[in-house]
Parts: C-alpha cells; sequence; structure tokens
C-alpha cells in the first residue's frame, strides 16, 4: 500500500469538473448568482447604447463586484487578478476576463443603479421576513478619502505659496538678466522656469475661490468634496457614512454625506427607512452624538419611539452614576424630561443597550474585515455608490448566513 496519494499537478481531467462540485452548492457565489439574476437591471441598461464595441453584461459586472465586497476586495486591478485566478469570480464572470478600468468605470458611473439595488435587496430581505423595524439603530462612522491630508489648502498656505512663487520668480528673472546672450541653454532653463512658476501662480486665485465656496477653512486639492471630520480624538479626512440597522442585522438604510456632526443625520435616516421599506420603524435608538431635542419632538410627533439620550444622560448611563446637582444644566422641557425618565427605567436602559449590538457589529464587519475605512474613489457621488455597494454586499451576506441554516 502507498504511503501518499498520487500527486501530478500536471495531470490532465478526462471530463471537466464542475464548479459546483468543486465549491459545494450552498457557496456564496451561486447565491450571489441567483439574487442578482432576480432583480430588475433596467436602470443599468439604459444608460448603454448600442454604438460602438459590446460591453460586459451588467450583470456579470455587478455580481462580480457584489462578491468582491463580500470578501473585502475593494480594488479594481485586485479585482481582475482575481477573476483570473479564483474559481468563484470565473464562475460569476462566465469565463470572460473584464480588466480594471472596465470594472473601475462600472462602478463609477452606476451610482443611481446602485442606489435601486439595494432597495431591491432590501426588498428580498423583508420577503423573507428579515429586516424586522421593532428596533431599528441608527450611526454613523467617519471613512477616510483617497487623498492625503497633508495635500490640503488653507488661505495661509495658499498666500505663503503665492509669496514663494513670486519670490521665484523674481530669482529666475534677475538670473536671466545677468546671463550672458550668448549662453542661450542657462537663458532657456530660465525662461521656461517662469513660464511654469507662472502658471502655478494664475491657478492660486481659482483655489482661493474654491476653499471660499466651500465654506471650510481646509479644503483637500486631490478630493475637493471631502472634508476634515471630528472622529475618535482626531479629525479625519473623509466622509460620514451612516446606516440604520433591523432588529436581525440587516442595514435598511444607509447614506453618505459630509455632515461634520451628527445632529441632522437622524430624521433623514428615519425617512430613509421609511422610503425603502414603506413603513417607519416603531423604535429607533442613536448615540448623544445625534441627540437633538427639536429631532426627538419631530420624531415622536410622527411615531417613532426614540431611544437617544443626551451628553449628560450618556455618562450616567455609561457609568451607572449620576451627575452632581448643580453640575449640569436643569431640564425644564416635559418632552426631554419623559425622555430621560423613560431611558434611566429598567425597559429603557435595556432598549438604549441593545442599540450597540445591532449598529456596532455591522461597521466592525464592513471596516476591519472588508475594508471599508478608507474610499477608493474621489468625489461624493463616487464614494456613495461605492459604499452603497458595501452595504448591498453585507445584506447579501446576512441573507445567504440565515437562509444557510
Amino acid at each position: 500500500m502507498p504511503i501518499f496519494y498520487e500527486y501530478n499537478p500536471e495531470q490532465g481531467y478526462l471530463l471537466p469538473p464542475s464548479v459546483r462540485e468543486v465549491l459545494g452548492e450552498g457557496h456564496l457565489c451561486f447565491f450571489v448568482h441567483r439574487t442578482v439574476e432576480q432583480l430588475d437591471l433596467r436602470e443599468f441598461e439604459q444608460s448603454y447604447s448600442d454604438l460602438g464595441h459590446p460591453g460586459y453584461h451588467p450583470a456579470l459586472m455587478l455580481k462580480v463586484w457584489l462578491y468582491a465586497y463580500a470578501l473585502g476586495v475593494t480594488s479594481s486591478r485586485r479585482l481582475e487578478q482575481r477573476i483570473r485566478e479564483d474559481l468563484a469570480f470565473r464562475y460569476l464572470a462566465a469565463g470572460a476576463q473584464p480588466d480594471y478600468w472596465a470594472l473601475n468605470e462600472f462602478r463609477k458611473r452606476h451610482g443611481r443603479a446602485m442606489n435601486d439595488v439595494f432597495t431591491q435587496v432590501v426588498e428580498t430581505a423583508r420577503s423573507v421576513g428579515m429586516g424586522k423595524l421593532g428596533h431599528v439603530a441608527i450611526d454613523s462612522t467617519r471613512i477616510a478619502a483617497n487623498a492625503a491630508a497633508d495635500s490640503s489648502d488653507t488661505m495661509e498656505k495658499l498666500r505663503a505659496e503665492r509669496a514663494k512663487i513670486r519670490k521665484r520668480i523674481r530669482h529666475w528673472q534677475q538670473q536671466c538678466g545677468s546671463e550672458d546672450p550668448n549662453e542661450t541653454a542657462g537663458t532657456q532653463v530660465a525662461r521656461e522656469s517662469i513660464e511654469k512658476l507662472e502658471r502655478r501662480l494664475k491657478e492660486i486665485p481659482g483655489r482661493m475661490e474654491r476653499l471660499k465656496k466651500a465654506g471650510t477653512k481646509q479644503l483637500s486639492r486631490s478630493d475637493g468634496e471631502s472634508r476634515f471630520l471630528r472622529g475618535r480624538g482626531r479629525f479625519v479626512l473623509g466622509y460620514t457614512a451612516t446606516v440604520a440597522v433591523s432588529e436581525d442585522h440587516l442595514i435598511v438604510a444607509q447614506q453618505v454625506s459630509t455632515a461634520p456632526s451628527d445632529h441632522d443625520l437622524l430624521v433623514p435616516m428615519v425617512a430613509a427607512v421609511r422610503e425603502q421599506c414603506g413603513e417607519s420603524p416603531q423604535r429607533t435608538s442613536a448615540d448623544s452624538g445625534f441627540f437633538r431635542l427639536e429631532t426627538v419632538k419631530e420624531l415622536e410627533q410622527s411615531g417613532v419611539d426614540v431611544y437617544m439620550p443626551d451628553s449628560t444622560l450618556a455618562r450616567e448611563l455609561n457609568t451607572g452614576r449620576r451627575a452632581r446637582r448643580g453640575a449640569a444644566a436643569p431640564v425644564r422641557d416635559p418632552v426631554h424630561r419623559r425622555l430621560r425618565a423613560k431611558l434611566r427605567s429598567p425597559g429603557g436602559r435595556a432598549v438604549y443597550a441593545r442599540r450597540k449590538a445591532l449598529v456596532e457589529p455591522v461597521f466592525g464587519v464592513l471596516k476591519e474585515q472588508r475594508g471599508m475605512r478608507q474610499f477608493r474613489r474621489r468625489g461624493m457621488a463616487k464614494v456613495a455608490a461605492e459604499f452603497t455597494l458595501a452595504a448591498i454586499a453585507y445584506n447579501l451576506t446576512r441573507l445567504w448566513t440565515v437562509r444557510m441554516k
């Protein structure tokens, strides 16, 4: 009896192996394939023309990108390689090999269609009993832009740069004036340097105007739509991603913005849940960063039960100790008083404590496992499409996990 199994990498196959036999019928790639085949992709198809060279089918591109984001592959070059080498990707691409440029263009140009797919996937999940809206937890996180924080404009930097360029122009003009007319090479170098510096000098007024229009003190030169946002103990050049998560960890609404704080994000997110699911959540919870008394009143008037502490109550709930009398401003508004009493009750504490278990694991998966700590694209529309892809892929894996049980 031989010690080892026979080993020959060059062994040919009498019949080609079946992908389903190799990966198993319950593999995620087959679930992605079946789900996308059931979607209405007319929003993608309408953006194509019958002129020119045929393109890759939207179903192919959507399948490979969704499966890629489910695995944490967000680079188009890396995805091109995986489509050539990975059996599951090769199955989804049906043997085609789109290059990184085609993959990137698809992700870049179909933001509206991506939102439509997100809605359809949420509807699919709700049709099988997921996406329960008894308790919806809402939270946001900062995701870095594809831009260097050091490569940014401020009025002080632009004025200093303008003065430096003028100084260098004067230097080259003096150099050009002191050159021997017969030394044409040195004179030519000086003139070319002056021309380059003058072009840079002409760009500065436009950069100053963009900075003024942006209404911010600091503006990235690489991604002018990103903003410096306060994160955990530091400022992040990027965007604010906000999600609403149902009781069974399904993302039922999502958006990307440049909001510097969360105060104005809660009402639009509840409205987005209503739009996506056709009904409002019974209860919604959010941390103290979202707190605004006007928001609480508006949501309660629409029939939503709100669990959202102010900063003083949040410290009390986290530490278990009430603030000393006189240490914080007294609460006189009856709505605010009822909210505090509700959150201090055992039932209210339990509901608010559930918030972390619902929404924070979602950000943990997206950022730690799937590489969503930094966007690949630049500009609001493109990063919004990218985050939508990540949210769809997350929901598909949740749906797949539930169906596999």
